[in-house]
């Protein structure tokens, strides 16, 4: 990953607007209070993603970043970020803890919660933020183990900090299939350290299972437009048999075959009355969601909606030429 953002390189009087642009467009809205004059801001950014997860390092002069109350509250995508200290120290409060960190240490916040982190020795920091949702833990676990420091007494926060702070700088691993593969490691490194920093090895496993549902829906929203989405590839994303798969969702009311389908035709139908529902035909349309023959996609639309996709497109684009 190359820097994106070099402040060397900017006027000393856009300094201060620059950096907080990109650090609300590329991770997260927070207000930022930085220690010297505005002449001697320093300030080097490296961006990146992989999938759903978004990357930074950074290294600057001191600043304090705040998360208010009020930016909390108009969070669009509740998330969770793992900081990764790399050099000096630094501070994360949040829910009444504060952790300091050192180099080797990590912390996690969330974004639903006000926090501060405080770098007055300046920052040499990574940022790894993750969707709430792809988590998928107790609300109550990750109030408990915010503003925690995660360290060298925990032998899988050892292995996070040396996976996550590779991760940060490794520009190939953040481009095509690359970045896609290493997501749901990611992921399940992250909840792999949260349940063991929490103390009791039953809850560090019983999280993985009692939010398996909301897990494999969530998997299956973020792949429901490929093809060879399955049960198989499925239960393999989350190291289970496709027995156990379609037991869990049963015991959730879900029938694996509908909830996607159903899913599927919702975006068709959303696509075909969106403002761009004419740039494609119906039958492309569908095959983007997965139906690859139209005559079904057609016939199983018309069943579930009442009307055809082609009068249903017309009907919300009654000017457009056909």
């Amino acid at each position: 990953m190359s820097p994106v953002l070099d402040t060397a390189f900017i006027a000393p009087r856009d300094r201060e607007e620059v950096v907080r642009n990109a650090v609300w467009e590329s991770m997260v809205a927070v207000d930022i209070d930085h220690g010297p004059p505005a002449e001697d801001i320093s300030v080097r950014i490296g961006l990146g993603s992989a999938g759903p997860i978004r990357i930074c390092w950074a290294r600057a002069t001191a600043v304090t970043l705040r998360r208010t109350e009020r930016l909390a509250r108009e969070d669009e995508e509740p998330a969770v970020t793992l900081g990764v200290q790399m050099a000096g120290s630094s501070v994360v409060v949040q829910n009444g803890r504060e952790a300091l960190l050192g180099p080797g240490d990590c912390a996690v916040y969330e974004s639903i919660a006000p926090y501060s982190l405080l770098y007055d020795e300046g920052v040499d920091h990574r940022f790894i933020r993750f969707p709430r949702a792809a988590l998928a833990l107790p609300d109550g676990l990750l109030r408990d183990i915010t503003a925690v420091p995660l360290g060298s007494d925990n032998p899988v926060a050892r292995l996070a900090f040396s996976y996550f702070s590779q991760l940060a700088v490794t520009g190939e691993l953040l481009q095509g299939a690359d970045a896609d593969a290493v997501v749901a490691p990611s992921v399940e490194l992250l909840r792999a350290v949260l349940t063991s920093q929490h103390g009791n090895s039953t809850l560090a496993k019983g999280p993985l299972e009692a939010t398996l549902t909301r897990r494999v829906t969530h998997y299956i929203r973020e792949h429901l437009a490929e093809p060879d989405l399955s049960a198989a590839r499925i239960a393999a994303a989350h190291g289970i048999s496709v027995r156990h798969l379609y037991a869990v969702l049963s015991r959730s009311g879900i029938s694996l075959g509908d909830w996607i389908r159903t899913r599927r035709l919702a975006e068709c139908r959303r696509e075909l009355a969106g403002p761009n529902g004419r740039l494609r035909t119906i039958a492309a349309t569908g095959r983007k969601w997965g139906f690859a023959n139209a005559s079904h996609f057609s016939k199983i639309f018309k069943q579930t909606y009442g009307i055809s996709p082609r009068a249903w497109c017309d009907q919300n684009h009654p000017h457009a030429s056909a």
